[in-house]
C-alpha cells in the first residue's frame, strides 16, 4: 500500500478480537517505526509501554471504560520525561508532548500498515492509568492506543470527513 492510500484509509478502530494475538515480529516492526520517530535535538524522549499482562492490562482497562478497549489484546502508553526532551532557551518550550506525539504518529501509521488496528485515546483518566501503570513522578503519558486486529467483518467508515485543504492552508 503507497503512503498516501494509507493515510486516506486509517480510521480507529473501535472492535478488536480479543482472541487474535500480534506476533511478536509485527509488533516489533511496529515499535520499531516509532524508535525512528524524529525528534527535536534527537533526545528520542520517549518509552513506549507495551501492556500484555492480563494484570496490567485489567489495570489499564480501567482507566479508560469503553467496551471496545476492553477487547483490545495489547496497549500502548507512550510515556516520557520532560528533563529528557529538548528545552528552547528562549522561552522554556519543552519538546516533549511534540515529540511523543510524532513517535505515536509512526506507530499508528506502522500499525494500520500490518493491518493492525488503533484508536488513538487521550480521554483516559489520568490518575488511574499513571497508577496502574506505576509512573515516577516525573514521567508523563501523552497518549494510549489499543492494539489488536479488527474482527472479522469490521466495516471502515467509507470516507473520513476533513474540511476543505484551502480552509486550512495559508501562501504567503
Amino acid at each position: 500500500m503507497d503512503f498516501t492510500t494509507l493515510i486516506r484509509t486509517r480510521v480507529s478502530v473501535r472492535d478488536y478480537d480479543p482472541d487474535k494475538p500480534i506476533s511478536q515480529e509485527v509488533l516489533n516492526r511496529i515499535l520499531e517505526a516509532g524508535r525512528l520517530a524524529p525528534s527535536a535535538a534527537n533526545r528520542q524522549p520517549w518509552n513506549f509501554q507495551v501492556l500484555m499482562s492480563q494484570e496490567v492490562l485489567d489495570k489499564v482497562r480501567q482507566s479508560y471504560s469503553a467496551p471496545w478497549f476492553q477487547q483490545a489484546p495489547v496497549v500502548l502508553a507512550v510515556t516520557g520525561k520532560a528533563e529528557d526532551a529538548w528545552t528552547r532557551s528562549y522561552d522554556g518550550y519543552n519538546s516533549l508532548e511534540t515529540d511523543l506525539t510524532i513517535a505515536m504518529d509512526h506507530i499508528i501509521l506502522a500499525a494500520e500498515h500490518e493491518g493492525v488496528g488503533t484508536c488513538w485515546i487521550e480521554a483516559y483518566n489520568p490518575e488511574v492509568l499513571r497508577s496502574a501503570l506505576d509512573l515516577h513522578e516525573d514521567e508523563q503519558v501523552f497518549s494510549i492506543t489499543p492494539l489488536g486486529y479488527p474482527h472479522d467483518g469490521y466495516a471502515k467508515p467509507a470516507e473520513k470527513k476533513r474540511k476543505p485543504l484551502e480552509t486550512m492552508v495559508t501562501y504567503r
